[in-house]
Formats: structure tokens, C-alpha cells, sequence
């Protein structure tokens, strides 16, 4: 962030759940009614990496907490951003985390039958994430490697005049009954789906729904144009010491501790 103050250029945090779609709308939501965002709830979970890395704590940086739970924690601490920005002209920040983790896949009694994915060296394939804010609100964020049929993404608002449920994946958008597997051998479903057998949640156009057209979008624009961007890097910032303040929570058994804030703009 310091070199970024100090230079030309500017950090574009790719996080690429603040673009998609029902993301953006419920920001517009907050923004038009003026809400006062109370309790999230939010979760990415599937059945576990393809990447061979992954379980790997020197490769990977960590688990399920960092690897799944930086989405829905970017999630949640930009919508407290853009609701402390409309009522208060800057955004609420988080200020302490309770967080567990455990590594399922890796005890002794776990029965193994390949659709888990259980190669995981040293890592965590839970984590279970309690937020605090500075205005008292709170989110809770799930993030593991212990969920079968595809990929689980989703946000929960509720907020003083509203609630929402932001499926972004899978969602109903499009949905299909399968009687024979080999049927669909050539055709893509949805990422980390077991079987294309029975009712499955197509994602018609994924990359859409998660996102990642609209990010690109977002971050050209904010180049050419000289405009600030959703994802910026105090954001980025911000989650990053949420994720390593759960970490040490986690290393202390879920014991409430303070987030140490770089560049401190928080309401008092």
C-alpha cells in the first residue's frame, strides 16, 4: 500500500466474487436504501483441489481458511466497506475474529473413498470463521473441503431493512434432469459436480456468474479512466489480516483476538 501511495500505479485486488452479479446488485440494495447490515453469514465449499499443491502448507500458504475463506471474508468486509461508505463516508472495518479449523480428511478414522479429496499434508479442510466489526455487527464464514455435489458459494444479508440470499453458485438458473451418466460424457455441468447422473444446477455461463467477465471489466476501466476501484487495496489489505488473525485465533483454541489495522481509517 506504501508503494502504492508513492507511485502512478494502483493495486487492483482480484477478488472476483465482489464482481458477480448478484454481489453488485445487493451493493446497489445497501447503497439505495441505506441499510444497516447486521449479520452475514457465507460460506465456499466443494470436495476439495485439483491442484496437487494445495495440501501442501508450504506451497499453499494454508487451507480451506485462506484458500476457500478469503472469498465470502472479501465479501463480507466489502459490504460493511460500502455501507460504512454511504452512512458514514467511510467504510466499517473489521476489528477481531474467532476462528477453528480442523483437518478432517486427516484423522485416523477417516473412511476414505475418493470423492473427498484427502491428500492433505499439513493443511486444514475446515474452517469455521466468527467476524466482529467496529460498529458491533458480525459475519460468520464457512469455508471447508467436505461438501459433495460441486461447488457451494453463496452470501447471507441481513440487514435492518432487508435480507438476501446471494446464490452464486450453484444456482437456478438453469437446471437439468439426467437419467443415464454417459449422456452428458461431453458436456460441461458445472465445476466440481460428482456425477452428471439425476437433476444437476447447470451453469450456463460460469465465468459470468462468478464474476470474472465483469472484474476484468471493472479493473480496465479503472486503468483507462483513472476511477476507483470496488476492490482496492485497503480491502485487500483488511482481509489479509482477517485471514492470519483467524489463524491465530484458530492456533489459540477460537479465542477472540483484535485485528492490528494498517492505515487506520475506522469510524469511532
Amino acid at each position: 500500500m506504501l508503494a502504492e501511495s508513492n507511485s502512478k500505479g494502483k493495486i487492483l485486488y482480484a477478488e472476483n466474487w465482489i464482481y458477480a452479479p448478484s454481489i453488485q446488485k445487493e451493493k446497489e440494495i445497501i447503497e439505495k436504501t441505506a441499510a444497516q447490515v447486521l449479520w452475514i453469514q457465507a460460506q465456499q465449499s466443494h470436495s476439495g483441489s485439483h491442484s496437487p499443491s494445495y495440501g501442501i502448507w508450504s506451497q499453499s500458504g494454508g487451507g480451506s481458511l485462506i484458500g476457500k475463506g478469503s472469498h465470502p471474508i472479501g465479501v463480507a468486509l466489502y459490504f460493511k466497506q460500502v455501507e460504512g461508505k454511504k452512512r458514514f463516508g467511510k467504510a466499517i472495518r473489521p476489528i477481531s475474529v474467532s476462528a477453528r479449523t480442523h483437518a478432517i480428511t486427516r484423522l485416523p478414522n477417516f473412511v476414505a473413498n475418493g470423492t473427498l479429496k484427502s491428500n492433505h499434508q499439513d493443511v486444514e479442510d475446515y474452517a469455521s470463521i466468527h467476524i466482529e466489526f467496529e460498529d458491533g455487527t458480525i459475519a460468520d464464514i464457512t469455508a471447508s473441503e467436505l461438501t459433495h455435489g460441486g461447488v457451494k458459494n453463496y452470501v447471507e444479508v441481513n440487514a435492518n431493512n432487508h435480507r438476501t440470499i446471494c446464490n452464486i453458485a450453484p444456482n437456478n438458473a438453469m437446471q437439468t434432469y439426467n437419467p443415464i451418466e454417459s449422456n452428458f460424457d461431453e458436456i460441461y455441468v458445472v465445476e466440481k459436480t460428482g456425477t452428471k447422473q439425476g437433476w444437476s444446477s447447470i451453469s450456463p455461463d460460469e465465468g459470468w456468474f462468478n464474476g470474472y467477465q465483469h472484474e476484468m471489466e471493472a479493473f480496465y476501466h479503472s486503468i483507462v479512466n483513472e476511477t476507483a476501484i470496488e476492490s482496492n487495496s485497503q480491502l485487500a489489505a483488511d482481509v489479509v489480516n482477517t485471514i492470519y488473525t483467524a489463524y491465530l485465533s484458530a492456533e489459540l483454541n477460537g479465542i477472540q483476538t483484535p485485528i492490528l489495522l494498517t492505515n487506520d481509517t475506522s469510524i469511532s
